[in-house]
């Protein structure tokens, strides 16, 4: 009895698999936002890298920071010995005070001076012209001897030459004249020269020109620092950027302003935005790729220079397509790309038109709607085959 119930279920599942088919398990068709991407992987860095060097010869007497190190505009990075430099800068300021009191002791003391000396001498000029006047008058007249005469005439002679020599000397001292000009002159340039010295004076103390992170060093106390040889490497604070090789096939697809996102490979759960900024306009010929840069924005503090990261790039964006597995497209290479859609029970084979294909999905633009069932290809269904649809 047993034995014959087994042989009636089993004539059962067999009849049933004959009448509805085998069960297949399918995949349905859906509408979502289909986005296509190219992924690369590349390294950190900023937009441009600073050398910092001294502007002077000297020995390094401290180095005040670490690599690595975060670091302010203005800074003290390295302290080179100054004791020649001070010495000069003291020098400097003796000069300067000296011409300083030059100009002082001028307009002070000699110029005033002159200008007494003029009126003595104007003075002295009147007095002389008047004897000179009489004496002319008294021999004329008859009365006078011509010695008389000859010293009034020199003695008037001499005073205008002395008024003319006083109005001299208090025409070059006044303002504009030379000799004013000339102790201003001084004046200027021992201060030009104390200027410069305490300039050189503060080159002994290399700063940071701005805000960002020391990633490399060069220097150590005791070595000598020359102008041009570079001591620290700053990476300015600021935007970010990621620089990527891309394979040459995808450069088509590229196009500034395109959004992407990222992650470095030692955090891959901490995902950040980055934008397309720059597409290099050759080709790496050994590695057939073309160089891209994505600026970040809002970097995560994690990201440090040189890191390496991997990058989606999104080169299109279907919002709210027809959506289907790939794996369900038969041809898919072909003009003629069909499906086996779930019709009445049966695998009818249904042909296609595909858009968009990215990520394992492709975008159905005629032929299907959204709820159809499909047979993926490499089940072994045939067209017109009856089956029992089952979803994973």
């Amino acid at each position: 009895m047993a034995a014959g119930l087994l042989i009636v279920a089993g004539f059962g599942l067999a009849g049933a698999r004959w009448a509805f088919g085998p069960e297949v398990v399918v995949v349905a068709v859906d509408r979502g936002d289909l986005v296509r991407t190219v992924v690369a992987t590349g390294h950190v860095e900023t937009p441009y890298r600073v050398e910092i060097a001294s502007q002077i010869t000297g020995t390094v007497r401290d180095v005040l920071v670490e690599e690595g190190q975060s670091v302010t505009s203005g800074q003290p990075l390295v302290v080179l010995d100054d004791g020649e430099l001070r010495a000069a800068a003291v020098a400097a300021q003796g000069a300067r005070e000296q011409a300083a009191a030059r100009l002082r002791q001028m307009t002070e003391l000699s110029l005033p001076a002159a200008r007494e000396a003029l009126e003595q001498a104007r003075a002295n000029l009147a007095n002389a012209q008047a004897a000179f006047e009489r004496a002319s008058q008294l021999a004329t007249a008859g009365h006078g001897t011509q010695a008389s005469l000859d010293t009034a005439t020199r003695d008037f002679n001499v005073a205008r030459t002395q008024v003319r020599a006083a109005e001299l000397s208090v025409y070059t001292m006044s303002p504009g004249g030379s000799d004013t000009v000339m102790a201003e002159t001084q004046l200027a340039q021992a201060e030009a020269n104390l200027s410069t010295a305490r300039a050189r004076l503060g080159f002994a103390t290399v700063v940071a020109p701005r805000d960002g992170v020391l990633i490399s060093r060069s220097v150590e106390k005791g070595t000598v620092a020359q102008p041009g040889r570079t001591l620290f490497v700053l990476a300015p604070k600021g935007d970010v950027q990621i620089v990527v090789g891309i394979d040459e096939k995808n450069l088509g697809l590229l196009k500034i302003g395109q959004p992407a996102l990222a992650s470095a490979d030692a955090y891959p759960d901490q995902r950040f935005a980055a934008t397309l900024s720059y597409i290099n306009p050759g080709i790496d010929l050994s590695r057939a790729s073309v160089q891209v840069k994505l600026v970040v924005k809002d970097p995560p503090a994690t990201l440090r220079q040189d890191m390496t990261v991997s990058v989606d790039i999104e080169v299109d964006r279907r919002p709210g397509a027809l959506v289907a597995p790939a794996r369900a497209l038969h041809d898919a290479t072909s003009g003629q790309p069909w499906v086996l859609a779930v019709r009445d029970g049966r695998a009818r084979e249904t042909p296609v038109t595909v858009g968009l294909r990215a990520g394992g999905k492709a975008e159905i633009l005629k032929g299907l709607a959204a709820g159809d069932l499909l047979v993926p290809a490499s089940s072994g269904v045939r067209a017109g085959q009856r089956i029992r649809p089952v979803l994973p």
